[in-house]
């Protein structure tokens, strides 16, 4: 991955993953968050090298979720307790969104294998796409509802704070 800012990427987050945090933590205010990058459930804070939030073992989700909210908390002064019912919204979206995302790896798969064929079946691609979208709006859905449930758990000043630091730390001045 190439952490490099250039003209190309200027203003774009270094690492996806923590815009992601941020913005379910932060509820409404990051309502630009896209479905799309939302339902890629790429690697990075999701799983893959850093064991993840989707890992099936409930005590390591645990684990990374306490430790990225505190990161993201960082600075807002945010409580012990808002900070666990926080970590503990996100393990529970993560344990809903798991399925979901299995799904989509299918799909990629099906799509692939649709594609790799003598004859393009687009009728079936198309199929493919509209249980994507669907799919997508599931995971959209979930996802909205971790951000407002976490957002409940925040003041409107540590709302306004940590909508602050994520348009710091991603180069943008302002909420909007």
């Amino acid at each position: 991955m190439n952490d490099q800012q250039t003209p190309e990427n200027r203003g774009q987050p270094r690492r996806p993953w923590q815009y992601v945090i941020g913005a379910s933590l932060i509820g409404a205010i990051a309502a630009g968050l896209g479905a799309a990058s939302l339902a890629r459930a790429h690697d990075g804070w999701y799983g893959g090298r850093h064991g993840g939030l989707y890992s099936a073992d409930p005590q390591t989700m645990q684990n990374r979720a306490e430790a990225m909210v505190k990161f993201r908390l960082a600075g807002i002064d945010a409580s012990e307790a808002q900070q666990s019912k926080i970590a503990d919204i996100m393990v529970s979206a993560a344990r809903d969104l798991r399925p979901l995302r299995e799904q989509q790896h299918d799909a990629h798969k099906a799509a692939i294998a649709l594609l790799a064929k003598p004859q393009i079946d687009r009728g079936a691609l198309e199929a493919l796409r509209v249980k994507q979208m669907q799919l997508a709006d599931q995971i959209s859905k979930r996802v909205t509802q971790s951000m407002a449930d976490a957002a409940d758990v925040l003041t409107a000043d540590q709302r306004a704070k940590l909508a602050a630091l994520m348009a710091k730390r991603h180069g943008r001045s302002g909420t909007g």
